[in-house]
């Protein structure tokens, strides 16, 4: 007797290798400080994360327990752009080029793209710490929404979301006692968060008032297995791809949440992060961290443009130049 299943199983994509990490860069041992403090089972060596492009078509990417910034030339080879004192995580490309980054260690950091000096850019909420802050996504309006996830999970619900307004609104937490808040990506309304929780192995919706304000959050996808969901991108039509790690599995689920896509690993296990790209848009990228390999499948639809793109996208410039600045400093 078959089982019950709310969704019919999705078709599957393969996807192929786009580019590898040199070995002799995988250098991070189990006494790495990093590495040593992660559940058993943390892949050695490196730890691929946060893939986002450049309006030149590289793709950016960190190594966690390395503390390394690197570029991906649209022929896969690596470059180091910063090695520093950090855990590098979440990887954003604001529109006036300015890299920035959630630095576990740190807070949020800002990469120069041309000299690779890295600065801190917010440390702290307040007069209080983070926990270890894990990604971040800029609206279209250029206010920076990021996740402070700690070692947080159902054993210690305390992870919390963030948003820095570009207007000089500073740093506001909009929601806390998260087990374990990951990847942020915004509808196509921008009305709304879509948050990976991984130790909840679910993707909550989080409303976005029109003060500003959240209500009503809940779960919009309910996942299982592996080590729950990772990074998350949009397509144009609201799509939404959910890397989940420990499955070596991207999800695909329409705007309604039903599943419509399944793209499989062609590598390990460890599929982290996602970002659309290439010539046309409708390649999405993959991190797969145990080997150390980014990974690619073609899609049928564009992905989002992306704050780093946005001018290009419209074909028009904001009336405004960024004005997002540090709240609060060291």
């Amino acid at each position: 007797m078959r089982e019950a299943t709310m969704y019919a199983a999705p078709p599957q994509r393969e996807t192929t290798v786009f580019a590898t990490y040199p070995q002799a860069w995988r250098v991070a041992t189990p006494d790495n400080e990093w590495i040593r403090n992660q559940p058993r089972g943390m892949p050695l060596g490196s730890f691929l994360e946060g893939p986002s492009f450049d309006r030149d078509g590289n793709l950016w990417c960190v190594d966690i327990p390395n503390g390394r910034i690197l570029r991906v030339a649209p022929d896969g080879a690596f470059t180091i752009v910063a090695e520093y004192d950090g855990w590098p995580n979440g990887l954003k490309i604001h529109k006036d080029g300015r890299v920035f980054v959630a630095d576990y260690k740190n807070g949020i950091m800002v990469v120069d793209p041309v000299s690779g000096a890295v600065e801190p850019f917010l440390v702290r909420a307040g007069i209080e710490r983070f926990k270890g802050v894990n990604d971040l996504f800029f609206s279209r309006e250029g206010d920076l929404y990021f996740t402070d996830q700690g070692l947080t999970g159902w054993q210690d619900a305390s992870g919390r979301l963030f948003r820095l307004r570009d207007d000089g609104g500073g740093v506001t937490c909009l929601l806390d006692g998260i087990p374990s808040p990951n990847g942020l990506v915004m509808n196509l309304a921008e009305d709304s968060l879509y948050l990976a929780v991984t130790r909840a192995n679910a993707i909550w919706r989080v409303p976005l008032m029109p003060d500003g304000t959240t209500a009503k959050v809940g779960t919009f996808i309910q996942m299982s297995g592996g080590a729950g969901p990772d990074g998350l991108a949009l397509d144009a039509r609201g799509c939404l791809a959910i890397a989940h790690a420990g499955k070596g599995t991207v999800w695909l689920f329409d705007a309604t949440g039903e599943p419509v896509l399944r793209i499989a690993s062609s590598a390990g296990p460890h599929t982290t992060n996602v970002a659309f790209g290439g010539p046309d848009g409708r390649s999405l990228f993959i991190t797969e961290s145990s080997s150390g390999t980014i990974l690619r499948a073609d899609l049928d639809t564009p992905g989002k443009p992306m704050f780093s793109h946005w001018e290009v996208a419209d074909g028009s410039r904001f009336a405004r130049e960024p004005r997002l600045q540090c709240s609060s400093s060291p």
